[in-house]
This record gives structure tokens, C-alpha cells and sequence, in this order.
């Protein structure tokens, strides 16, 4: 019944918008055609595991209408290639790849985003299929470095009239994960409302207020419901300097479905200096624990956070405290270097979790080409067995336009 009348709704809302806006042939003479094509070359080596490389070819083509009367409509179509699916584990999917090292970019074609938009004034509604993204990504994010992008089937309402303020609400019916349809976890069938609030007019930067109400039918352990703050901001030390810091906290605890019974926290302190064109920035995060289960995160673009080797998608049982240093910078031809070292520890018990580098080098030409290498290197401790050294490398190329 759920499903019925959510693509009533949206049927009613594009029946609703052809009826008001007859020129449909301006609509679309207005709009442009979006080419989104990456090459990824990855490399993966994990103790215990075979070594996986995998040469993937991820095309994304579609087209966004012009507006008309508030209404614009956008369309795109996602295609994946491996050159040689059997050469690494695409999470399950490839019998060739059993005993490799997982790489979860499946080979797979979908509809990556099909959504209608209507505005007016300062407020926006999106219906369908989309890509969106909260805040910094770290609780609701579109997963982009993976070559299947994560997107949502929701309703989504932002309104910006009120100055320096930004009004968010969601409702998911689906989460169409980067495991791709055929993947027993590729969708997640969803009935969660996202609340957030925007407020960049502070002096000392901007706060941001949330309440992300996660329930997953199929995905049940997963469901929870989380409750932050966050304030982040830049102060001017002199013409030269600048002091960059940000401070969050959240609270979860299940919710929905969830078969589960805890309550955890969620804690993230920055600070650092930017001198253009480098910065540096000192960073804390720890993700509670609470009755054996860690503080949940199933919506983040989960590789921006807690090294790139991707040990830690899963907050682990006992927490953890991530404790790094990050250094930006251009280097020649101004191409962007980033280098990132992470001390990890458990929250409960303080077992040594391990450390990693992380490695950045990326150049874009002309706003449309961009080609970067990108290294990873994730050394287990003894204190925390259930991690095995893993190092990870890749080199890729993008054209968008």
C-alpha cells in the first residue's frame, strides 16, 4: 500500500504539471543534455585474501528540462563495465571473484536519477529518484566515490525564504545502495523522515539542527533515530591566516523496526588553520557504543570518513575514536595534495584499532577533466584482530559536463 501511494503521488504530481504547462516542447528545447563518464583503475591488497584489481568504465548520460511555470524534470541513466569482472569481488555478485578482496563497484545499468521539480519563490519540491546529500555527508550522502551512485526514491522539501535560513524535510521510500539492484542489499525498502535546519547568519559561522528518523523494512537493524547539532565557522586571524574550526554531537538510539536496544552518542571536534593555498586541520570524531552496537551510519558517503582503505563502514561493536591530521595544499600545476593520517582506538576498552595514510593527488582542467591517483594504507594492530592490513590504490579519469 506504501509503495501504491507513493507513485500515485508522484504520477499525480506529473499528470498535475503537463496539465499546467502545456509548451512542454519549450521545456525541453531550454533544457541540456549532463555526461558524466569515469575510468577507474583499483588496486587491493588485504591480508587473508587473493589481490583484486578492477578497470571499471562508469557512463552516466541524461537530461535536464528547461524550467516552465516552476516545473523542470531531469532523467539519467547509469551504465558500469569491468574489464575483467572476475578480478576482483564485486561484493558477492561474481562466483569468478570468490576468495579476491571486495571491490563494490558491480558491473550494472539503471536508472540512476528520474525526479520532477517544482519551485516557487524560495521553496523547492523534488519527487522521484534522486541524488541528495545533508550537511558534510557524514549521515545522509550520495556515496560518490563508488561508480554506482546512491540515491534515494523520496520527497523532498527545502525552503529558503526566511534569511539565512534553509528548512529541509524528506521522506525515503527507497535507498537504491551502490550494490546495484541484484545485490541482496541493494535496496532498502524505507518508510524515514529527515528533519534539518540551516542557519548561516552567526558571526562565528553556521548552525545546523537535525533529526534523521531512520526505518528499513528489509534492512531492520539499521533503523534508528538520531538527533544533532553542529556549528562550524573561519575567523580571520590576519590577512593572511585563518582559524577553521567545527564541533558536533548527536544522540541515537533505535527506532522504527530495529530489533535493537541502545542508546549511544556521536561526538566530532576540528580545529585548523588556512593560509590559502594550504590548510591543516586537527580532528577528533568518536562514534559511541552502547550494549554491544555501534553508533549507525547507513546513509553516509561512508569513504569520506575514517580513512579511504574502508575498514571501518561498520562502526564496530566496541565504538571508535578516530584521532587525524589532514594537510591541503597545491602542488605544481596547481594540481590538489591531500595527505591524511588516522590513529583509530575503540571507544569502550581503548584497543588499539590501528593507523593508516591517506594520499590525494588530483588535478581538474578546464572545469570538465579530471584525473587524480589516490592511495591508501590501513596497518591492523594486534589489540584489534578482527582487521587485517589492507592497502589500496587508484587511478582514475572524469569528464563531466
Amino acid at each position: 500500500m506504501k509503495t501504491v501511494l507513493f507513485r500515485a503521488l508522484i504520477f499525480s504530481a506529473v499528470a498535475t504539471a503537463m496539465s499546467a504547462s502545456n509548451p512542454l516542447a519549450a521545456a525541453f528545447e531550454e533544457g541540456k543534455p549532463t555526461l558524466n563518464i569515469r575510468t577507474r583503475y583499483e588496486d587491493v591488497s588485504q591480508t587473508g585474501l587473493n589481490d583484486a584489481t578492477a578497470l571499471t568504465l562508469r557512463a552516466r548520460v541524461g537530461y535536464t528540462t528547461g524550467q516552465v511555470s516552476g516545473w523542470q524534470a531531469h532523467f539519467d541513466l547509469e551504465h558500469i563495465t569491468a574489464l575483467d569482472s572476475d578480478q576482483y569481488n564485486q561484493a558477492g555478485l561474481n562466483p569468478g571473484g570468490a576468495g579476491r578482496a571486495v571491490i563494490a563497484d558491480p558491473e550494472h545499468t539503471e536508472i540512476n536519477q528520474v525526479f520532477l521539480r517544482y519551485t516557487h519563490n524560495q521553496t523547492t519540491v523534488t519527487a522521484g529518484r534522486q541524488r541528495f546529500v545533508l550537511d558534510n555527508v557524514r549521515f545522509i550522502g550520495d556515496v560518490g566515490w563508488r561508480q554506482n551512485q546512491q540515491t534515494f526514491d523520496a520527497i523532498v522539501v527545502q525552503d529558503q525564504n526566511a534569511e539565512n535560513l534553509k528548512l529541509t524535510y524528506a521522506y525515503l521510500h527507497q535507498i537504491n545502495r551502490i550494490f546495484g539492484d541484484d545485490h541482496p542489499a541493494g535496496q532498502w525498502d524505507s518508510d524515514s523522515h529527515l528533519f534539518n535546519v540551516h542557519h548561516d547568519g552567526l558571526s562565528l559561522g553556521a548552525l545546523t539542527g537535525y533529526a534523521y528518523l531512520l526505518d528499513f523494512d528489509n534492512a531492520a537493524a539499521n533503523s534508528c533515530a538520531t538527533y544533532g547539532l553542529s556549528f562550524d565557522g573561519k575567523k580571520s586571524i590576519n590577512d593572511d591566516v585563518a582559524l577553521t574550526y567545527r564541533a558536533e554531537y548527536a544522540a541515537q538510539s533505535n527506532y522504527g523496526s530495529s530489533p535493537l536496544s541502545y542508546s549511544t552518542h556521536y561526538l566530532s571536534l576540528s580545529v585548523g588553520f588556512d593560509s590559502d593555498p594550504w590548510s591543516v586541520a586537527f580532528n577528533h570524531e568518536i562514534l559511541g557504543s552502547d550494549r554491544g552496537v555501534g553508533f549507525k551510519t547507513p546513509l553516509a558517503t561512508l569513504h569520506a570518513f575514517n580513512g579511504w582503505a574502508d575498514q571501518f563502514l561498520n562502526t564496530p561493536a566496541q565504538g571508535l575514536k578516530d584521532t587525524y591530521l589532514t594537510v591541503v595544499g597545491n602542488v605544481i600545476f596547481g594540481a590538489k595534495l591531500i595527505v591524511s593520517y588516522h590513529d583509530f582506538e575503540t571507544d569502550q576498552d581503548s584497543l588499539d584499532a590501528g593507523n593508516e595514510l591517506d594520499i590525494l593527488l588530483e588535478k581538474t582542467f578546464n572545469q570538465h577533466y579530471t584525473v587524480g591517483v589516490k592511495y591508501a594504507d590501513y596497518q591492523a594492530d594486534d589489540e584489534f584482530p578482527s582487521l587485517v592490513d589492507t592497502e589500496k590504490f587508484w587511478v582514475y579519469g572524469q569528464v563531466k559536463f
